[in-house]
Formats: structure tokens, C-alpha cells, sequence
């Protein structure tokens, strides 16, 4: 099944990021307020984070080629990682320029209509960053569900921001404005701090969910009843792309065509189990040979040699 192109969602992103850039730039001009600079200063990462995600989505679409036998879907992990070393980047540039004016407040003006300007801006991340979780989830892709959860983050802060703004507004206290900058600059951190730790996690070949494992466990466990076993099932997530292998124990009495005819049989099933792109390898063995239920690990050990061995 060859996976359809999500690269649309990122134009939709991009785009989102240019309208809300000028609508929050018009808000900082318009007030003078470090907490609209620190809000506009992220939609520029926004758009920058949004190209990169573009860059690498064409790159992961690839198909398989001789230098890259199993895809190119781990360049997803790399858009999520630079995204969040550009949030980073933004978190700590804002907490930079929001300092001296702690000590230094300065008066601001034109606050509510500073206001209407980012809460527009807000409503466009709102619904760009919902529709991007909400297909990124649908096609098992990092790279939309990574962008769409910033732009969220984009709302929160917004959100906070301008409600720091009002504060500001009906008080006077301008020193408030630096301080709700640097507090945005702290929740981008978090932020930026989830998408390369996501990142590397998939970057080290880590096991699809748990949830997914009992499915597919499920499944082999109803075949017992049929004389059919397994054992060293290992699996791998890249990008929206799920690796799964083990080893299919049938009757020893069965012909090499009967054996490969059931394997792909479950191959097939396995696959239609899950919604992304599923790629099954299968080791067939004879169920009645004591050796068959050796577990064998990447390094093709036997699991109870190995730990002799230490």
C-alpha cells in the first residue's frame, strides 16, 4: 500500500504561519508589549519549523532505494528534533530580551486593540493545529502530529498572553508584561523538550505501543488451538512505517509451500490490523523441535546463551 502524501497539510501550516506572523507583529507595533513580541517570535518558528517539516515529509515519502532498503520514514524523527531546537532557540531569546525590561518597565499602549489582532491570529493556529493532530494521528505521522501540537502550544501561549495583556490593561503594572513573556518562554520550553525527546526515542528503534503488541499477541494466541505457535516477535516504528518480525511455528510435517502459504496468510492479516503502512517478516520452524522455541534476539543468540555467556 503505498502512503499518501501529507504534504498538503504542511502548505496548510505554512500558511497559517504567515497570517498569524503579521497579525501578531501588527499587535506588538500597535502596543509596544515584550508578551505580543514573545507570541510573534514563535509563529516565526512556526514558519520556519513548517518548511523544514516539509523538507523532511518529501524526504520521508521516498520509497525504498539500494542506500535505503527500509524507506527513508525515520526522516520524520530529524523535522520533530529541529523543531523543537528552534522552540528552544525562541524560549530562550524571548527570556533574553524580556530581563531588562523587568528591570525597566515600559509603558504600553493601544492594549485592547493589541488584544483583538493575536486573539485572530489564535483562532487560525486553533484550527490548523487541530486539523494537523487530528490527521496526524490518522496517518501515523510525527511530523504532523509534532507541528500541530506546537501550533497548540502557539494557542495556550497566545491565550495567556492575551489574558496578561488585559491584567496589564485594567492595573497599570507594565512590569507584568516581561514577566508573562519569560512565563510563555518557560512553556515553550516544555514544549520543545517533549518533541526531541519523542524524537529520539524513535530515532533509537523504539517498539511500536504496548496496545499494539497485545493486538497482534491476540492474534497469534487464537491459533494455539490450530497447533500454531511463535516466539521472537520484535518490532520497530519508522516514521508512520511499523516493522514487525517473529517466528511461526507449524507442524513439521507440513510441505515448504503449506508453510508459506500460512505465513502469508497471517502476514496479510497482521497488516490489515493497523492503519499505517506495516512491513511483516516471518521465520518458519517446525513446532515439534524443542530447539524451535529458542528465542533469538537482533544479534541471533540464543536469549539463555547470552546471559550465560556475562
Amino acid at each position: 500500500m503505498k502512503p499518501r502524501s501529507l504534504k498538503k497539510f504542511i502548505y496548510l501550516s505554512i500558511a497559517a504561519a504567515v497570517v498569524t506572523i503579521g497579525l501578531k507583529f501588527i499587535a506588538y507595533f500597535k502596543t509596544g508589549s515584550m508578551g505580543f513580541f514573545s507570541d510573534a517570535l514563535e509563529s516565526f518558528v512556526n514558519l520556519f519549523a513548517a518548511i523544514v517539516a516539509l523538507i523532511l515529509l518529501h524526504i520521508s515519502e521516498k520509497p525504498a532505494d539500494k542506500g535505503h532498503e527500509y524507506g527513508h520514514g525515520k526522516a520524520e524523527y530529524f523535522s520533530s528534533a529541529i523543531e523543537g531546537a528552534l522552540i528552544l532557540i525562541a524560549a530562550f531569546s524571548i527570556i533574553y530580551t524580556s530581563i531588562p525590561r523587568i528591570i525597566n518597565p515600559q509603558p504600553l499602549e493601544n492594549l485592547g486593540i493589541g488584544a483583538l489582532f493575536s486573539f485572530g491570529a489564535t483562532l487560525v493556529n486553533l484550527f490548523v493545529g487541530l486539523t494537523l493532530i487530528q490527521n496526524g494521528k490518522k496517518h501515523k505521522s510525527i511530523v504532523l502530529e509534532a507541528d500541530g501540537k506546537h501550533l497548540m502550544t502557539d494557542v495556550w501561549t497566545s491565550v495567556g498572553v492575551i489574558a496578561g495583556i488585559l491584567v496589564v490593561k485594567f492595573t497599570g503594572l507594565s512590569v507584568l508584561d516581561p514577566i508573562i513573556a519569560i512565563i510563555v518562554a518557560l512553556n515553550i520550553v516544555y514544549a520543545g523538550y517533549k518533541l526531541i525527546s519523542r524524537s529520539a526515542s524513535g530515532l533509537m528503534d523504539a517498539a511500536i505501543p504496548q496496545e499494539e503488541i497485545k493486538q497482534i499477541t491476540d492474534y497469534f494466541d487464537s491459533l494455539k488451538e490450530k497447533n500454531i505457535d511463535y516466539h521472537s516477535l520484535l518490532t520497530r516504528q519508522a516514521g508512520h512505517r511499523k516493522f514487525i518480525s517473529f517466528h511461526l511455528l507449524v507442524p513439521g510435517k507440513w510441505t515448504v509451500k503449506e508453510g508459506h502459504d500460512y505465513a502469508e496468510e497471517i502476514e496479510q492479516h497482521i497488516e490489515t490490523m493497523f492503519d499505517d503502512i506495516v512491513t511483516v517478516t516471518t521465520h518458519i520452524e517446525p513446532i515439534e523441535d524443542p530447539k524451535s522455541f529458542n528465542d533469538i534476539g537482533i544479534d541471533r543468540l540464543n536469549y539463555s546463551d547470552k546471559y550465560d555467556a556475562k
